[in-house]
This record gives C-alpha cells, structure tokens and sequence, in this order.
C-alpha cells in the first residue's frame, strides 16, 4: 500500500528528476526560473515526505537543496527587478 508519504517523495523526486532532465537535454538551463522553481518545490516536498519518515539523512539533504534553491530563486528575483 501506497502512503502519503510515498506521494510526497514521488512527486518531490519527480520535480527534481525533471528539471536535471530539462537541463541536460538543453531544454532549460540552470539558471532558468523554471529549473530554479522545480528544484525548490521538488526539494522542499521531499524534504517534508523526509521529516515524516524522520529520515535525517534526507531531511539534510533535502533541506540544502531546498535552501540553495531558494536562494537561487532569490538572486533571480533581484537580478530580474535590477533589469
């Protein structure tokens, strides 16, 4: 039987795979917001199905790829509002 959690850390994997996969085809590049976006949602719900399997290893590592995405996300915001 498939749980919640399994959801969440499908659909947070999926995101992330996506977005290598976007990159690596050269559909996206890595500074695309799109890359940026996938990454930080994927991350982040990943690292939610981690905190509720209390998996440290993933909440870590999750929870990096989520922050630096965000930070991304911020860097893009602000060089798009310098423009």
């Amino acid at each position: 039987m498939i749980h919640t959690t399994d959801w969440l850390g499908f659909i947070g994997v999926f995101l992330i795979l996506l977005a290598y996969i976007l990159a690596e085809t050269g559909k996206i590049t890595n500074k695309n917001l799109i890359f940026i976006v996938l990454n930080l949602i994927g991350a982040s719900i990943a690292c939610l199905a981690s905190i509720l399997l209390n998996y440290m290893p993933f909440i870590i590592l999750e929870g990096v790829w989520a922050f630096v995405s965000l930070n991304s996300f911020i860097k893009y915001l602000k060089l798009s509002n310098a423009k």
